[in-house]
C-alpha cells in the first residue's frame, strides 16, 4: 500500500475511474427538444397520430391472421405509445424550462431598461425644474423692451441737455467777443428753452 502511494505522482492528474458518459452539446439538444415539443403541440401531429393509430387498428383487425403483427389487445401499440409518452414528457419539460429561462432573462432586461428609463425621466424632470427656476430669474422680453425704451429716453434727454449747454457756451462766447448780445441772429424756440434753463431754481 505504501509502495502504491509512493508511485503516485502529484504533478499528474488521476486517471478517471468508473463509467464516463458521452458528452453532448446541451444547447443543441435543447434546440432539438424544443423542435420536437413544438412539433408535437400542433394539429398536424394529432392528425398524423390519429391516422397512424387508425391504420394500425385496421391492419391488425381486418388483415389476414398471418399478416397481423400486433393482434387484439394491441400490446405492441401500447408499448410504442408508452415509450412516446415517456420521452415526450421530459422533452416538453426541457423546452418549457428553456422558455422559462428566456422569459426570465427578458424580464430582467425589461426591468433593467425600465429602471434606466425611470432614472432618465427623473433626471430630465430635475433639469426642467432647474430651467424653470433659472428662467424665473431671467429678464423677459417686455422687461428688456421697457428698459431699452427708458434708456433711449434718458439718452435723448441727455443729448438735448448737451446741445443746450453747447449753445449756451457758444452764446456766452459770442457775447464776450462782440459785446452786443442778440444782434447777430434771431432767437428761436431753443432760445426759450435756454431762457427757462437760465432761471435760478427755487
Amino acid at each position: 500500500m505504501a509502495e502504491q502511494r509512493r508511485t503516485e505522482r502529484l504533478d499528474q492528474p488521476r486517471e478517471p475511474r468508473g463509467i464516463t458518459l458521452p458528452r453532448f452539446d446541451a444547447e443543441a439538444f435543447g434546440r432539438w427538444s424544443e423542435g420536437i415539443a413544438r412539433g408535437m403541440g400542433t394539429a398536424n401531429f394529432i392528425v398524423v397520430m390519429t391516422v397512424v393509430i387508425a391504420i394500425w387498428f385496421g391492419w391488425n383487425t381486418l388483415a389476414p391472421a398471418e399478416l397481423r403483427f400486433d393482434p387484439y389487445t394491441f400490446t405492441f401499440l401500447t408499448l410504442v405509445l408508452s415509450l412516446q409518452a415517456s420521452y415526450a414528457a421530459p422533452l416538453i419539460l426541457l423546452a418549457q424550462n428553456r422558455q422559462a429561462d428566456r422569459d426570465r432573462l427578458a424580464l430582467e432586461e425589461d426591468r433593467r431598461r425600465a429602471t434606466a428609463q425611470k432614472a432618465d425621466t427623473e433626471y430630465l424632470a430635475r433639469e426642467i425644474a432647474a430651467l424653470r427656476i433659472a428662467l424665473g430669474e431671467v429678464a423677459t422680453r417686455d422687461f428688456l423692451r421697457s428698459e431699452l425704451a427708458r434708456l433711449a429716453e434718458e439718452l435723448d434727454e441727455a443729448g438735448q441737455r448737451r446741445q443746450r449747454l453747447e449753445r449756451r457756451q457758444q452764446e456766452k462766447g459770442g457775447q464776450r467777443s462782440s459785446g452786443d448780445p442778440g444782434l447777430d441772429e434771431p432767437r428761436d424756440e431753443l432760445d426759450d428753452d435756454y431762457a427757462r434753463d437760465a432761471r435760478p431754481e427755487r
